[in-house]
């Protein structure tokens, strides 16, 4: 049994690729053009020809792709064997056999295994690095990988305080507990994140339009609301950072910080884009 394995039986760790296994069935080309979008504003640009890019904890695959769709050399790496299987699977999708894409197994708390990835000009890990069970080892880990004047492109949940520590509990809960009992803890989180909403667009006569328009919406990224929500319930290990907990990080690393998106104190993952000098 694998490391990654021994975690989920134990229940100390979610599987991300089991979630992305059920996006990639709603995956289309108007999810993937939301997220090509997302992508070209947050580093600000038209394209990524002839730049390399890592994507750290592939996921879906679903950035890997829009990175290649952009024009870039793709190296993708995940923790997860389903989520290596999902990027794998958009590959053949989209990129058969390409030789400027390549997808492996792979942990961002292996040191030796990123030792041998060499430097690329944009480095992606994005709501990943929070759940590898030590943030700040691998955020210390993936400072190599950038090379001199490339980009890092980070999403680091918010540190919210006692919200993240109830959320955290929560979340330990659901790894931990049979599949009956998984389905009542995301029923009533559901609930408690989206329940305000339902009801403000039910109020204003536009049942259900934000939930429905998600994929489209600033911070949906082309995602699925219902697979965020599975996503943020079990994402275990968890942790978090202030934004300024993260800029001093690498600004005290040789980094500049050349785009920052918060969620405004609330719930949910902040955004960074820096350049190394």
């Amino acid at each position: 049994m694998t490391a990654h394995a021994t975690e989920v039986s134990r229940g100390e760790r979610f599987e991300f690729g089991a979630n992305w296994a059920r996006f990639l069935e709603i995956l289309n080309e108007e999810r993937i053009l939301q997220a090509e979008r997302s992508m070209r504003e947050m580093l600000g640009v038209n394209d990524l020809q002839g730049k390399s890019f890592l994507d750290i904890g592939s996921g879906s695959g679903l950035f890997s792709l829009v990175a290649r769709r952009l024009g870039a050399k793709v190296f993708s790496f995940d923790y997860d064997p389903k989520s290596v299987g999902c990027t794998l699977e958009l590959r053949r999708r989209y990129f058969s056999d390409d030789p400027l894409w390549s997808v492996e197994e792979g942990s961002a708390l292996d040191r030796e295994y990123l030792s041998r990835l060499g430097q690329f000009d944009v480095v992606y890990s994005w709501g990943v690095l929070h759940h590898t069970g030590s943030m700040w080892e691998a955020l210390d880990n993936i400072v190599p990988l950038v090379a001199a004047g490339g980009r890092l492109f980070i999403a680091i949940y918010n540190d919210q305080g006692r919200p993240s520590a109830a959320w955290k509990t929560v979340k330990k809960v659901y790894c931990a507990s049979p599949e009956p009992l998984r389905s009542v803890v995301l029923f009533l989180a559901f609930a408690r994140l989206w329940g305000p909403t339902l009801v403000r667009d039910m109020l204003k006569g536009h049942l259900g339009a934000t939930l429905r328009n998600y994929d489209k919406s600033e911070g949906g990224r082309g995602m699925s609301a219902w697979r965020d929500v599975v996503d943020w319930v079990g994402g275990y290990p968890f942790e978090v950072a202030k934004p300024e907990e993260i800029f001093d990080f690498y600004r005290d690393r040789g980094f500049r910080l050349d785009r920052l998106q918060t969620c405004a104190g609330g719930l949910g993952c902040n955004q960074y884009v820096f350049s190394r000098d």
